[in-house]
């Protein structure tokens, strides 16, 4: 068994602090499967459960590689150093771990713009490393565990903007629009996958509900269905709770905030109405451009 490496008294003070889960899922082997627990009882095995459903508090990158601890620590000039590295000491593997000094919500309320943005920055420190596109984020290593070594390097508590500029002087940020290339918007990786996953249910969801006015028991069942059905469609689906999660806060919002819940059929087909009004004008608009586009054109070619 390895022992916590550095700073063992000062690394449960800092992980303990920022670590939010109350009942996390945690596990000593895979293989076994995993169950939720209390917070003491699951800070004695190897593997836990790294941000409640709620609440994204660590960016963390899975490195697939013997020299796993090498890659994490060569962040002069080429990414954000790591708040911890929990390496396999059999296999060299580990995870990085960057803590955020502001959670991102994860929830029906949160901004989508920011775990977007979050998404990105993870997938800038994941292209730093060349971690795992797989990994999905929901357990980790457990930092206070025998079984790995962890090198705590700092206790600093990273902002968004912060991780980002340190990975656009490495060249590491993804390009603008990564996430709707082709490829990464069918299957996205890590936060991405919660963000495709709520945008893409969220959506249906707005025209699945004519069919279930005043039976918000059904609706639940259906949006639990959908988002089951588009989880499997990802190489790494997200873990069963968290997509039955992602449905059940679409399931609120939508029976408790949304004005065609509260209205009825008769908003629901208000909506529609000024929605197919208004593709009508766009597709209007534009017909007209190109009309006009084309008379130009004809001009020139007629009179020079």
């Amino acid at each position: 068994m390895a022992p916590v490496s550095s700073g063992e008294v000062e690394l449960r003070a800092m992980f303990e602090g920022n670590w939010k889960p109350r009942r996390p899922y945690a596990t000593d082997d895979l293989a076994w499967g995993i169950r939720r627990m209390g917070r003491d009882a699951a800070l004695l095995l190897a593997h836990i459960e790294a941000s409640p459903v709620a609440m994204l508090t660590f960016l963390i990158v899975d490195i697939d590689h013997p020299d796993a601890l090498l890659r994490a620590l060569s962040a002069n000039g080429n990414h954000p150093m790591p708040n911890l590295i929990i390496t396999n000491p059999f296999n060299g593997h580990a995870h990085a771990v960057w803590v955020l000094a502001t959670p991102v919500c994860r929830t029906e309320y949160a901004r989508r713009n920011v775990l977007s943005y979050a998404a990105s920055v993870l997938e800038g420190l994941r292209r730093a490393v060349d971690g795992d596109r797989r990994y999905s984020g929901l357990l980790m290593k457990n930092p206070l565990a025998g079984s790995w070594a962890t090198q705590y390097l700092h206790d600093h508590l990273w902002t968004l903007g912060e991780l980002e500029a340190a990975l656009q002087v490495g060249g590491h940020m993804p390009p603008k629009g990564w996430r709707q290339q082709r490829a990464r918007k069918a299957d996205p990786c890590g936060i991405g996958r919660n963000c495709s996953l709520f945008d893409g249910v969220r959506l249906w969801a707005y025209r699945e509900v004519r069919h279930h006015f005043g039976d918000p028991a059904g609706f639940k069942t259906v949006l639990r269905a959908g988002v089951t059905e588009r989880n499997q469609e990802f190489s790494t689906p997200l873990p069963a709770a968290e997509a039955r999660g992602i449905a059940d806060s679409i399931h609120r919002w939508i029976t408790t905030r949304s004005r065609i819940w509260a209205r009825g059929p008769q908003a629901y087909d208000d909506t529609f109405k000024a929605i197919q009004a208004a593709r009508g004008r766009k597709g209007g608009a534009a017909k007209t451009a190109a009309q006009l586009d084309t008379l130009v054109r004809a001009q020139r070619l007629v009179f020079g």
